[in-house]
């Protein structure tokens, strides 16, 4: 399931600690409930700034496929068995009909029914929450600014597309129906929909973007997390800045917005990690001028 941020602490269990104490003991102080969402969720959720740059992405996206189709690529834009960053290698095409590969949550679709929720009980993620949000939250999603005419000028143009998510396999008529009230379009579990519990691989992504691949010339991945891409990118006690660094490394520096296009999510997810120290190195800092 996913990584989140624990936004605020827990009102429903700083209450029943305060049940469980000694009356002569006065219960701590209970924060009141934030006025605003959090500083990601209003840019994500809220802002034209988001909106403008997820619209900016699928018309780059929608151009590139363009181009694909007609240049007829020999690789795919997945990585082959092997592959590393330093020296990526890709899956061939073949004669296989084109496809273009999304992640769903924050790449297409917006959960704000569900950030919503998270935001106002202040617990942050929970997984029976999550749960029952994939099983009935169809009615409070939205499609990512232009990921909704994206998708259709690319099954316009004989581009199948196909979602490749960490959903649960359990719940996939949920996300079909999720994934259509979105004004996405159909899909189909183990054809055009893979989920988390498809293989042995859990969260990881890779052994569903190979069976993908197999069948699939992809012209194209959209995803919010650079797992949406590579689990490569996410290999253990990687640091934050060598993930970084290995963005901006050739050949792998090429493919942003080259097959692979990224959209914006400060919500939540493998991003959102570092302390000072990783985040600020020390040449880069400045401190005020003492007056």
């Amino acid at each position: 399931m996913r990584a989140r941020l624990l936004v605020l602490g827990s009102m429903a269990a700083l209450a029943a600690c305060s049940a469980e104490r000694p009356a002569a003991i006065p219960a701590p102080p209970v924060s009141p409930p934030a006025t605003n969402p959090p500083a990601g969720m209003q840019y994500l959720y809220g802002s034209g700034e988001a909106a403008a740059l997820s619209a900016q992405v699928y018309r780059a996206l929608v151009g590139y496929a363009a181009a694909m189709v007609k240049a007829r690529p020999t690789d795919s834009v997945v990585l082959a068995e092997g592959a590393t960053l330093a020296a990526p290698t890709f899956a061939p095409c073949g004669d296989k009909p084109f496809a273009a590969m999304f992640d769903v949550d924050e790449t297409v679709m917006l959960n704000t029914g569900f950030e919503y929720h998270d935001a106002r009980t202040g617990k942050g993620y929970d997984a029976a929450a999550w749960d029952a949000w994939e099983k009935t939250g169809e009615g409070a999603v939205g499609p990512v600014p232009g990921a909704d005419r994206a998708l259709a000028a690319l099954r316009a143009m004989g581009v199948t597309v196909v979602f490749n998510t960490n959903r649960s396999a359990a719940n996939a008529d949920a996300t079909v129906r999720a994934i259509r009230a979105a004004g996405l379009g159909e899909a189909v579990h183990g054809q055009t929909l893979f989920l988390s519990g498809d293989d042995a691989m859990g969260s990881r992504k890779d052994g569903r973007r190979a069976t993908i691949a197999a069948r699939y010339c992809v012209i194209a991945m959209g995803g919010d997390q650079l797992g949406d891409f590579s689990d490569l990118f996410n290999g253990a006690g990687q640091s934050v800045r060598a993930r970084r660094a290995a963005t901006m490394q050739a050949p792998i520096a090429g493919l942003w917005g080259n097959g692979w296009f990224v959209l914006p999510n400060p919500v939540y997810g493998s991003g959102l990690k570092g302390g000072f120290d990783e985040v600020f190195p020390a040449d880069t800092r400045w401190t005020a001028p003492v007056k």
